[in-house]
């Protein structure tokens, strides 16, 4: 405040003949004296009402310019140490300071707003009375000081969800854009930080893009500046959210995928970890799938998720996630040697998300390949689900199932599987309280089913765990449940049937519930399940789906007389196959 009051001091000065001249009213001259006792104890003293208030007001709303600066300048002060909830009282004389045509009131006014902008409550009043229309007016100030101190204010003004909206329909967004190309790195890195702010939404997201913000925030992206370059790889990760913007970038500029490559090499880790969190985004498309393992972006990603900082393995481990869905990527992902970090990832119980993610991509790596399902198996992880499904949160004993399930379809691979007792997991399993984890279990069960050499595995799980294989088809026979789990009942009942193991055809045929069960069903004109329907959508005329149908070709198979007659093949339900491929989800990232 030491400016402050000199300047105050000096505005009495002295003329030549030594006779002072009265420059200020009286009633300013009562306010300097009052502003300097009370600033003598400003560390007990509360400026933002009453008699304190009073001084500055009264210095504010002065003809005398230098008395404008020392009130300008004692706000700034001020709110520099001192930020809280004010009223109307104490933003009018701050925002009248702001229309001075002197640019050191500009400048030490708009800093004042900044400071007081961090309040929640300060940010909504400030618009409100019309400070952004002042602050717009600043951004266009030629002093590059204002500039910053207008631009830095609608950056927390624009924290606010209330203002984001007022804010994206004004002048300020086109501003925003032209002062984000400044040569000041200051008023650069404020106006990047403001664009950010704005992309939380899609209706400012589209405001933005229409703005011309997606060539400059990518231009940007090799600023020397590592908030620059945070504050641009984060707006751009937001902007991608949107298909439509993804198009839009990928029309911008071709180099993009090759940009944020190169950041996650970069030394700051909020840059890394935004970089890939903007991959993860543009890899919602298969455009950017294929483009980043062509631009060599595995080796970087794979680095990051071998880190020990969990934002840059959630970020990497996402990214990976997306770009395992094209079944092109699936071989050169496991040659690069991302297999064993995604099975060591699904121990890592300190975040949910980091192990639904691992074990997502596990799954797409498995989709398509028996190499790459054997691979995945030979690698453990098949072991280390058996080893943690009980222990995981649902959502990754969803994922987990669903991988099992996936395995499974590999012919030659089950028995493999079913001598790592897998079984004795997944039959409790079909009786979660879950129905994605019950389906999942019930497909993986079904998909082993089908054509094995020795059934002794699932002979040896017909009553235990839990209620057994038996107790599972008759949960999902009865009437009561879902008609697309029902299928897969009876579907693995006829697999098991034509599996030709004695013991098993005994223990099916001896159980009243079963029998009883699948009769129902063949006798029952029940609609064509969806999933069935989806299935049967590459072949129209084909009828196996029906599960009536379906019911009663088993029934005759449980018949002694019509077995030899009846040999049949029907399609496995489609549960797993819906199971084979997953995304993440794009999403926006905080300010």
């Amino acid at each position: 405040m030491g400016n402050a009051c000199s300047v105050c001091t000096d505005c009495c000065g002295s003329n030549k003949t030594g006779l002072y001249e009265p420059l200020l009213q009286e009633n300013e001259r009562a306010a300097i004296a009052e502003l300097l006792q009370y600033l003598e104890n400003r560390s007990h003293t509360n400026f933002f009402e009453g008699e304190p208030l009073r001084p500055l007001s009264t210095l504010a709303y002065s003809d005398n310019v230098d008395l404008q600066r020392s009130a300008a300048l004692a706000f700034a002060e001020i709110t520099e140490k001192d930020v809280r909830q004010v009223g109307r009282e104490t933003l009018d004389p701050i925002l009248f300071l702001l229309q001075s045509h002197d640019i050191e009131v500009q400048r030490a006014a708009s800093a004042a707003l900044g400071n007081l902008a961090v309040n929640s409550e300060n940010k909504l009043l400030i618009v409100k009375l019309g400070g952004l229309e002042q602050l717009i007016r600043q951004m266009g100030s030629p002093n590059v000081e204002v500039q910053c101190n207008a631009v830095g204010c609608i950056t927390n003004l624009a924290t606010c969800d209330e203002n984001k909206a007022r804010i994206a329909k004004s002048d300020a967004l086109r501003l925003l854009v032209d002062l984000a190309r400044s040569k000041d790195q200051r008023v650069q890195r404020n106006a990047t930080g403001a664009l950010l702010n704005m992309t939380h939404t899609q209706d400012n997201r589209q405001q933005l893009v229409n703005a011309g913000a997606i060539p400059v925030l990518i231009s940007l992206l090799s600023s020397e500046d590592a908030d620059v370059q945070y504050y641009c790889t984060t707006a751009l990760s937001n902007i991608a959210v949107d298909a439509n913007n993804r198009k839009k970038l990928a029309q911008t500029d071709s180099r993009l995928v090759q940009y944020l490559i190169a950041l996650m090499d970069t030394k700051s880790l909020k840059v890394q970890c935004q970089a890939a969190l903007a991959l993860r985004n543009l890899a919602s498309d298969e455009k950017y799938q294929l483009e980043i393992v062509r631009c060599k972006g595995l080796s970087p990603l794979l680095r990051l998720l071998k880190s020990s900082f969990l934002p840059l393995i959630l970020s990497s481990v996402a990214c990976i996630r997306n770009i395992s869905i094209h079944p092109t990527n699936e071989s050169p992902i496991i040659d690069e040697g991302f297999v064993n970090p995604l099975i060591e990832l699904l121990s890592y119980d300190e975040n949910e998300e980091i192990q639904c993610h691992a074990i997502s991509t596990l799954r797409n790596l498995a989709a398509s390949s028996e190499r790459n399902k054997r691979a995945i198996i030979d690698a453990g992880a098949v072991e280390r689900i058996k080893n943690l499904i009980h222990q995981v949160p649902t959502s990754v004993q969803t994922e987990m199932t669903a991988a099992i399930a996936v395995l499974a379809l590999s012919d030659e691979l089950k028995q493999r599987l079913l001598s790592m007792n897998v079984l004795n997991v997944l039959v409790p399993l079909t009786a979660s309280i879950n129905m994605e984890v019950q389906g999942n279990s019930a497909a993986a069960i079904g998909n082993l089913s089908s054509k094995v050499k020795d059934y002794s595995p699932f002979v040896a799980v017909w009553r235990e765990p839990g209620d057994g294989i038996h107790g599972f088809l008759v949960q999902f026979l009865s009437e009561n449940q879902d008609i697309a789990f029902q299928h897969i009942g009876v579907w693995t009942v006829e697999q098991f049937l034509e599996g030709g193991d004695a013991d098993l055809a005994a223990k099916i045929s001896q159980s009243h519930d079963i029998v009883a069960s699948i009769q129902r069903i063949a006798n029952t004109p029940l609609k064509k399940p969806k999933a069935v329907a989806d299935a049967n959508d590459d072949n129209p005329d084909d009828m196996e789906g029906d599960i009536v149908g379906l019911a009663k070709r088993v029934y005759d198979l449980l018949r002694p007389d019509a077995a030899a007659a009846n040999n049949g093949n029907s399609p496995a339900p489609n549960a797993a196959d819906d199971a084979s491929r997953n995304a993440s989800t794009p999403q926006d990232d905080a300010n």
